[in-house]
């Protein structure tokens, strides 16, 4: 499945929006597992950098603000509420400002939260080079009027020259992006024609668009709810085909940060112990004795019979007496 999000979308995880960065998370599994490519062009990241900090600045303008001055009458002096009141709005105050301290480091440093998801799905992406033949099509593009684009920016058109020329004929693309000049005048749940019909006639395939990130999670893998999820998933399947004890180790040690499994989990991880030599040969090691132990207390009922005696019989535990 291809995929392009547009700089917009990205930028509006440091503003605000109805959008979970878990949103952003599950994404990553998928790209980590390959069920999604993310195109990704070079002016994306481009636009990305120069309007982080604007961004981030006009989510923060407000709350670098202080708000609660009140003015409090000669009056209120005389009841006790009025000392407790000033003193909750000194302590508002101040952990406002603390608060507005410890963010301004985080974006200095790049180490918000989103800085840190967006970083990794960038790294996971397939980036597009943008050289002097693309941009020429982009200005061409916006000389004879055609969209995308405005006010004489050839950003937009760069990109969707870019996923022209990269997004392989006849695979649809899932393109997602809430900015305007994409959008059908006639019903803004729907591409523009113009561009529509460009793509299909030259990819043989279709855009299928969205207005949010959510929508397509909706629309493919409504399922899915937490990215930990598709991470653990990932993971066993991991192990299941894992070729040496050194990378057992690594993938139990990653799975040992979970503390809950689902049954068709569980059923794996045991199979998996039981039919690969990489696990079975070094199943007495103590951190892969003390993994698969715990995957086994507590949840006898919910593993396969003949596979659960199978392993029991090579831990040696309690569970033979």
């Amino acid at each position: 499945m291809y995929l392009f999000i547009d700089t917009n979308i990205f930028l509006s995880f440091y503003h605000f929006t109805s959008e979970d960065l878990e949103e952003l998370k599950k994404l990553g599994a998928l790209l980590k597992q390959k069920k999604v490519i993310l195109y990704l062009p070079e002016q994306v990241v481009d636009e990305f950098q120069r309007n982080r900090e604007y961004k981030i600045m006009d989510a923060l303008k407000q709350l670098q603000e202080p708000k609660l001055k009140l003015q409090f009458p000669q009056l209120c002096k005389d009841y006790e509420e009025y000392q407790t009141l000033k003193e909750l709005l000194e302590e508002c105050e101040k952990q406002r400002s603390t608060l507005v301290d410890k963010i301004m480091k985080d974006v200095a440093k790049q180490t918000l939260k989103a800085d840190v998801t967006i970083k990794n799905l960038f790294e996971k992406a397939k980036r597009i080079s943008i050289d002097d033949n693309l941009v020429d099509k982009a200005r061409v593009r916006m000389q004879v009027g055609n969209p995308p684009g405005k006010g004489g920016s050839l950003g937009d058109a760069i990109n969707w020259e870019a996923l022209l020329k990269n997004v392989p004929v006849g695979e649809n693309l899932h393109f997602i992006t809430d900015d305007k000049d994409y959008r059908s005048i006639v019903d803004r749940n729907n591409f523009m024609e113009f561009l529509s019909q460009e793509w299909t006639e030259k990819k043989r395939s279709q855009i299928v668009y969205y207005e949010k990130l959510s929508l397509f999670f909706q629309e493919h893998f409504p399922n899915i709810k937490l990215a930990s999820e598709l991470e653990k998933e990932s993971l066993i399947r991991e192990l299941a085909a894992s070729w040496s004890f050194a990378q057992t180790h690594a993938l139990v040690k990653k799975l040992s940060n979970f503390n809950d499994f689902t049954s068709e989990q569980l059923n794996e991880i045991v199979e998996a112990a039981i039919s690969n030599n990489q696990i079975y040969w070094i199943i007495k090691d103590p951190d892969v004795y003390e993994f698969f132990s715990s995957i086994i207390q507590g949840h006898e009922d919910q593993i396969d019979k003949d596979n659960l005696n199978m392993l029991m019989q090579e831990l040696q535990n309690e569970y033979l007496e």
